[in-house]
């Protein structure tokens, strides 16, 4: 039998190979370890290998936990069950619900188009307009569902700016490929569809009808060149988008998965640490965020033909003809939502008072409205399920007071601004199993041993410096989540940087901050994150897009990340000291050479 043959067999099977043999290839792990260390390490390299490989659904292999701890002695079933709903994931889910709203009533669409009408349509603003809108949506709908909104609206764009991709790939071959293509009976080019609603270019429309094309009196040679640049931009905004998206995630604790288990495994290894709520999170973050923004802005803007001297001089040319018809459309489309209902004014409002209360429940730079209750009682997650159970019931439709007092007029038929079929319909409960999951894995490292076992064999990297230490790691992270889910490479590695920054007697947060925002920084890879994967299926990008792209997102994301944290993030978590709430828990465990940290001290 052909290798080739036996590859293709090996490859339709090897899910099923990977979890027969991966039990059994890591068994050496219980013996060569310490008893309950080594059980608890065997346990986090499966599920590691399960998540990474995606052998088993994330979701099931995050309930290993439940069976596998209290099986095998680390322990009881009843430590472990609670982690999986803890407050954590009910402020997930309060923003999870939020967004189901604001998705029900078109609210995330209205404010796309506002914006694109705002920043203009030359080539570069509409880039700079997709990547604030995406980022914006992002903060508080899921990545994947503010790609899936934004990529039509692109698309429609660009055909009323470019025409139909077909043709434009078409004018960019030379005359020679051109007849090549037609003698081999390729001259049309297949292409995946977006995922788009069916009537989005009939709503981007004006009357149903395109504009006349004037005579072309270009040579073919200015023709293809003119092609090639609209080529270019197309790709850009099609690349900027889930880019954004991934960006804008990290700007609210409720954004993305990683940043809440952050919150979720700082509450399980330091108890007595409240520093990180999602104000303060979000005065960190959104800064970092808008930075790192403003520079891939600029990346994909210069390497996709945004970025020229038509951003400060207007000129009447073809170019100027197909951006009066781009604005028109936008208007036009922005026009026939109409003006905001009640509904929309109802969830804006809410929205509002969503994001202003997490904000100033307790944002540590100035006193927050928490001081009016008992200290400790009421947190991120309160605040979030009382503004969203008010959906549940407050009408969608204005309501008639006449039909009180007025037996001949009708009511208005109640109908609540969400249901609770829509929220369940809407709401990932997978994620919230993966949350409890990372959760779950984190106690038994910390009450196992297991943690302060491998933070005791990380002596060597106390020789780094902490701020070389804050760009290895968060580079790493960022390669690594290329290939795994950034909620499971979170949840294996940020037990080891706690352990890590405890060893080498460095303020834990200045490792897990970097650590868990470079979870979110995979820009490289169509299979890095489903925005990627949305965009890379509309078949108008390559891998090598991708790649080229990707690569310097990255560094520009690692740098960035390193100047927020050695700029205001150390004033805002005064992390050039080692804090009192992190001493009991390695107090035994405390290294004597500190060196690289007095150091560190001494340049902050």
């Amino acid at each position: 039998m052909k290798l080739s043959v036996v590859s293709k067999k090996l490859w339709s099977v090897h899910k099923q190979l990977i979890l027969l043999l991966t039990p059994l290839v890591f068994l050496p792990l219980l013996f060569a370890l310490p008893e309950k260390e080594g059980k608890c390490l065997y346990v986090v390299v499966l599920m590691a290998m399960f998540w990474c490989t995606e052998a088993l659904p994330l979701a099931v292999t995050a309930m290993l936990p439940v069976c596998l701890f209290p099986t095998l002695g680390i322990l009881p079933s009843k430590k472990i069950c609670p982690q999986y709903f803890l407050e954590t994931n009910f402020l997930f889910l309060s923003g999870l619900v939020m967004a189901s709203s604001i998705e029900e009533w078109g609210l995330h669409r209205r404010i796309a188009l506002k914006v694109l009408t705002i920043v203009g349509v030359k080539p570069a603003w509409l880039i700079l307009g997709m990547m604030l809108t995406s980022s914006f949506l992002s903060m508080w709908l899921s990545n994947t569902a503010t790609t899936a909104m934004m990529l039509p609206i692109a698309n429609a764009i660009l055909e009323s700016l470019f025409g139909d991709l077909e043709t434009l790939k078409l004018k960019c071959k030379s005359p020679e490929d051109h007849e090549s293509a037609v003698i081999n009976g390729q001259s049309s080019v297949k292409l995946h569809s977006l995922p788009s609603v069916p009537s989005e270019k009939q709503v981007l429309s004006i009357d149903g009808t395109d504009a006349v094309e004037q005579t072309d009196l270009r040579t073919a040679e200015e023709i293809r060149s003119e092609s090639e640049y609209q080529l270019k931009v197309w790709k850009g905004f099609l690349i900027c988008i889930p880019y954004a998206a991934s960006i804008g995630g990290t700007a609210t604790l409720t954004g993305t998965a990683p940043n809440l288990i952050l919150i979720g495994q700082l509450k399980s290894y330091f108890p007595d640490c409240d520093l990180i709520n999602f104000g303060s999170w979000f005065a960190f973050a959104f800064p970092l965020m808008l930075l790192f923004l403003f520079l891939a802005w600029l990346w994909i803007s210069f390497l996709y033909g945004g970025l020229n001297t038509r951003l400060c001089f207007a000129k009447q040319d073809r170019r100027a003809q197909a951006e009066a018809r781009a604005k028109a459309l936008i208007e036009e489309d922005y026009r026939k939502l109409g003006p905001l209902n009640f509904a929309e004014g109802a969830i804006s409002f809410f929205f509002v008072m969503f994001a202003i209360l997490l904000f100033t429940r307790d944002p540590k730079f100035v006193t927050g409205w928490s001081v009016f209750f008992k200290k400790g009682y009421v947190s991120d997650a309160v605040t979030g399920v009382i503004i969203v159970s008010i959906l549940f019931f407050f009408p969608s439709q204005k309501p008639s007071f006449r039909w009180w007092f007025d037996p001949q007029a009708s009511n208005t038929p109640y109908v609540p601004l969400l249901s609770w079929k829509k929220a369940q319909d809407s709401v990932p409960w997978s994620i919230i199993l993966l949350l409890g999951g990372g959760f779950a894995m984190a106690k038994a490292c910390e009450e196992s041993g297991l943690a302060s076992w491998i933070g005791g064999h990380l002596q060597p990297l106390a020789e780094v410096p902490p701020g070389a230490a804050v760009m290895l790691i968060t580079a790493f992270l960022a390669c690594f989540t290329e290939f795994a889910s950034n909620t499971a490479t979170i949840i294996i590695f940020l037990p080891v940087i706690a352990e890590m920054a405890m060893h080498v007697s460095v303020n834990p947060l200045y490792f897990m901050i970097p650590a868990t925002v470079g979870c979110s920084y995979a820009f490289m890879l169509p299979v890095s994150t489903p925005p990627n994967s949305i965009a890379f299926a509309s078949g108008h990008l390559m891998v090598k897009d991708m790649v080229r792209t990707g690569i310097v997102m990255n560094i520009l994301g690692v740098l960035s990340v390193a100047l927020a944290m050695n700029t205001w993030g150390i004033a805002m978590f005064n992390l050039n000291t080692y804090p009192e709430w992190a001493q009991p828990i390695n107090k035994s465990a405390l290294i004597t050479d500190v060196s690289p940290v007095q150091s560190f001290n001494a340049t902050l």
